[in-house]
């Protein structure tokens, strides 16, 4: 990095300049870099992260707006609560009642003193969920994806996966000593290729998508997929954070949503569709008994506090018990595309994400600005967590939300994208 940027205009500027790697400033320089460069968005009214939510996150959301100072509602569109729960009376009931029992939090690691039978009784429903023989519960779902990457593959193993893969996958990969394979974004002839070049008969090798990814709204190809684990005898992994209660028989995700048998692991967060905080991992009974002790990420971990555990519970009841909700939140994302694409707005999705591209680069802020200022929050998404020339806006649809509301979000970008 060119310490120069310092008195550079910081609108030009990405977060990419700011890496460790970049050039040889110091920390004390990079710091100081960074912190003109959060001024200068800020000055423009480009700040738009951590903005105030002072409600629920239901269809309509109370935000503390930074640019006026002053309180008011908006239709959220940027919310993974993709089905509701958050808000859900039975929900809310299971909570009340596990705090009633329980008290807040245990104090203690899964293995040691952090371990109730709601634990049990959630890992059991996971378990039926996935249709897998067990499962295991994290803080986070970055950690479930840390936690079996650093426990299960070993230094000898191939590792291939799509260069989609979310930031926790990549993370994790850095601590991994073996040979990694990236492929191209749902590209089965290039992994077919690699396949064959890197994983030659004998050798142990994993291959690692997600069921739905999470800045395009797209299916990772599963029956294909698992056909390809299958000849060359690899384990598939599948993250299904967007695809659990979403699609599937009963919200079951996307390998039910397929139809296919042979994933190895699935791995899954509880902050999305279910509404809460927490990953799991579900998969043969020896793999998870082995990663109860041999994953740091578990063992080291504070247990998930028996209110979140009643949260994702009542959370899958709901899933099972009502269908509609999802049958609704489909309804809601096919209707957006089809109203966008009556403006000549052309997107495609078979999940709650509903990604609209920009055109050229460096526009996310300034449109973003604008969607905010006209009562809608959702999430203009730029580098690094799409590549630096994909920059998009990210609308996440509920199930919650009326026909009224989809109507008003189409009208204002079709609004915002004229500027």
């Amino acid at each position: 990095m060119n310490i120069s940027m310092v008195n550079t205009h910081a609108e030009n500027l990405n977060l990419r300049d700011f890496l460790p790697t970049s050039g040889q400033a110091t920390l004390d320089e990079r710091v100081l870099a960074f912190q003109q460069f959060l001024s200068d968005l800020d000055s423009r009214g480009h700040l738009l992260y951590r903005r105030q939510i002072c409600s629920a996150p239901d269809r309509e959301v109370i935000v503390n707006d930074p640019l006026t100072g002053t309180r008011g509602p908006m239709l959220m569109f940027g919310s993974n609560n993709y089905l509701g729960l958050a808000t859900h009376p039975h929900v809310r009931e299971r909570v009340l009642s596990a705090i009633e029992r329980f008290g807040t939090g245990l104090g203690g690691p899964p293995l040691l003193n952090g371990y109730t039978d709601l634990h049990a009784e959630l890992e059991t429903a996971l378990s039926t969920l996935k249709n897998s023989e067990d499962s295991l519960l994290f803080p986070c779902g970055f950690n479930a994806t840390m936690g079996w990457l650093t426990a299960l593959v070993q230094p000898n193993d191939v590792f291939f996966f799509d260069e989609y893969n979310h930031a926790s996958l990549h993370q994790g990969m850095q601590l991994l000593k073996c040979r990694k394979i990236p492929f191209r974004h749902n590209d089965l002839n290039d992994l077919q290729r690699k396949l064959t070049g890197y994983a030659p008969p004998g050798t142990s090798s994993w291959i690692m998508v997600e069921g739905v990814y999470s800045m395009d709204g797209d299916l990772a190809p599963l029956p294909e997929l698992a056909s390809l684990a299958h000849t060359y005898t690899s384990r598939l992994v599948v993250d299904d954070a967007h695809g659990t209660g979403v699609l599937g028989a009963n919200g079951s995700g996307t390998v039910a949503h397929f139809g296919i048998e042979g994933v190895y692991l699935h791995v899954g967060t509880f902050s999305k569709s279910l509404a809460a905080t927490g990953g799991f991992i579900s998969g043969p009974g020896d793999v998870i008994s082995y990663l109860r002790f041999m994953s740091p990420q578990y063992m080291f971990s504070a247990s998930l506090p028996p209110l979140l555990i009643a949260t994702v519970l009542g959370g899958l009841e709901v899933i099972r018990n009502e269908p509609e909700r999802r049958n609704r939140l489909h309804t809601n994302v096919a209707y957006l595309i089809n109203r966008l694409s009556m403006f000549g707005i052309q997107v495609a999705s078979q999940s709650g994400i509903v990604p609209v591209r920009l055109p050229g680069q460096g526009r996310a802020r300034e449109l973003a600005l604008a969607i905010h200022q006209r009562g809608i929050f959702l999430n203009a998404i730029e580098y690094p967590a799409v590549a630096y020339d994909q920059e998009r806006l990210r609308i996440s649809v509920m199930a919650t939300h009326t026909t009224a509301d989809l109507d008003q979000l189409v009208q204002v970008l079709v609004d915002v994208l004229a500027l």
